[in-house]
């Protein structure tokens, strides 16, 4: 498969100058365009580019303003941002900096300089995102990390907030470990977390959906868009999926084999709520499966 071309937001109020640009990185970049502020900060959180270019001079909502609230948001803030402008003065590109763009481009433009620049940022772009991938990463398991579970919670419950979408968690939590460990020791146990990552993971199939170590020998679930309904169906998938892996367990009251048991809770995220409520409810669900014999889920809405 062919790998993905980077895309670049262009935002400008005059089309001429959007036309311009376009035809200087057509070739080798995919583009698009705003011609306000307000615009632009929805394509960017709903598309995500690799790169904006980005005008100061714009009505209603300036190049500063669009630029700092890129910057302050956590869904965008690590895109780079290149101004470009007729306003060359130190000044325009001290203030631009302080808002966090990554360089300063003037006009009239000058084609060779537009794609050296725009391809050293890309290329750090990219750099950058692989090693901020590695560290999302769970060093035993090889899934997603605790890290990289919180950020995307925040991500999809300000997402969900917006569109009144519920979003739904699922706490799972390995039946009698310690207890594989004691008998069995930490090399075993650590094969044996791999194991159950390998075959978690492997029943989350839809591209928004995050599969998570989240601290010893808890996981989590974050399904988007799912209500509570689809939820339990998820939960109790996992839960036959692990027993299906057979992994034996020497002393588990629950099962001959290595079982887990799993809170899901569902909510329908509000601006201003925090998310923990949604890991709190999905802690007590996990309770509740622990307390009635393990090997199963419990679940609700909040």
């Amino acid at each position: 498969m062919a790998p993905t071309r980077p895309a670049i937001l262009v935002v400008d109020d005059v089309p001429s100058n959007v036309q311009v640009l376009s035809r200087i990185l057509k070739d080798e970049y995919d583009i698009y365009f705003a011609t306000d502020g307000s615009r632009a900060l929805e394509l960017v959180e709903s598309r995500v580019p690799d790169l904006v270019l980005l005008d100061i001079m714009m009505p209603g909502m300036d190049g500063y303003e669009v630029c700092r609230r890129i910057k302050t948001n956590p869904a965008t803030r690590d895109i780079p941002v290149i101004f470009v402008s007729a306003r060359g003065e130190v000044e325009d590109e001290t203030r631009g900096l302080e808002a966090g763009a990554i360089d300063f481009i003037t006009k009239p433009m000058s084609p060779p300089i537009v794609k050296a620049r725009v391809r050293n940022h890309i290329l750090l772009k990219r750099q950058a995102d692989t090693l901020r991938q590695l560290s999302f990463l769970d060093g035993l398991t090889g899934i997603a990390n605790r890290r990289r579970f919180d950020e995307v919670l925040e991500s999809e419950w300000r997402r969900c907030a917006r569109s009144r979408a519920p979003l739904s968690a699922i706490m799972i939590d390995v039946d009698h470990f310690k207890t594989f460990n004691d008998l069995c020791g930490h090399h075993a146990g650590d094969v044996c977390l791999r194991a159950i990552a390998r075959t978690l993971a492997g029943q989350v199939h839809r591209p928004g959906d995050l599969m998570a170590r989240y601290g010893g020998e808890e996981f989590v679930c974050l399904l988007p868009e799912t209500d509570a309904e689809g939820a339990a169906r998820v939960a109790e998938a996992l839960r036959a999926a692990v027993e299906a892996a057979a992994i034996p367990h020497p002393d588990s009251p629950a099962a001959p084999c290595v079982t887990v048991s799993l809170g899901h809770a569902t909510l329908v995220p509000e601006p201003g709520r925090s998310p923990g409520r949604l890991l709190a409810l999905a802690d007590e669900y996990l309770y509740a499966a622990k307390k009635a014999g393990r090997n199963r889920s419990a679940g609700g809405t909040g």
